[in-house]
């Protein structure tokens, strides 16, 4: 990648779910134990109706380039960050799915048209509450600060994907405990999302709703 906004002095690569994920210290490093989340979004693709993968937050792409690796769906990966979605577009080129990957680098709010839909909607969003962000200094504030507890990032990306989901769609939440899931709970019911099930990861949680 000869691109100056991906590659930098501090640019590594590890594997993730078979993939090559390039990054640097200007977004999160990818966490492994966020496999979770991209094993079961590609479980629930083998019963979801047709379409393609939404993924919010996306920072370098791997959950979402994981989920689909294996499926034939296109996948619309979203950040705020532009450096983000520069690592994304690369790990995509990398892995052999460009071709149906599409990277929008846009606020979450404004980066989906009005009607465009999808059957799954998956997401790690920063779920560190503000005054604990000191505690991870090596990573980027802006990719795991959550707001004051931890989950205005979440509740947007639950706004998001339920302007956007299919009937009978589901939508995938990584959150780092299931207090914040339950928390999230009333929020959803609000938007008519349904929680459907939480998996425990070794750190933190995977939360469903489905519509």
């Amino acid at each position: 990648m000869s691109d100056g906004t991906v590659v930098g002095a501090r640019y590594e690569q590890m594997e993730f779910a078979g993939l090559t994920i390039g990054f640097d210290a200007r977004v999160l490093r990818p966490r492994p134990w966020t496999e979770l989340q991209s094993r079961w979004a590609a479980e629930l693709l083998a019963s979801l109706p047709p379409g393609p993968v939404l993924e919010l937050c996306c920072g370098a792409g791997q959950i979402g380039l994981a989920a689909v690796a294996g499926a034939s769906r296109p996948l619309v990966c979203v950040d705020r960050d532009p450096v983000a979605a520069a690592f994304a577009r690369a790990n995509a080129e990398r892995a052999g799915l460009a071709d149906r990957v599409e990277v929008r680098a846009a606020p979450l709010d404004e980066a989906v048209g009005d009607s465009e839909r999808f059957p799954l909607v998956i997401a790690d969003p920063p779920w560190v509450p503000s005054r604990e962000t000191a505690r991870w200094p090596a990573d980027p504030s802006g990719a795991i600060d959550g707001g004051p507890d931890g989950l205005d990032v979440a509740r947007l990306c639950l706004e998001v994907a339920a302007a956007h989901l299919m009937r009978g769609g589901a939508v995938l939440l990584q959150l780092g405990s299931r207090e914040q899931a339950d928390d999230l709970g009333p929020h959803a019911d609000a938007l008519g999302l349904l929680p459907a099930g939480i998996r425990p990861g070794e750190r933190g949680v995977v939360a469903l709703f489905c519509r």
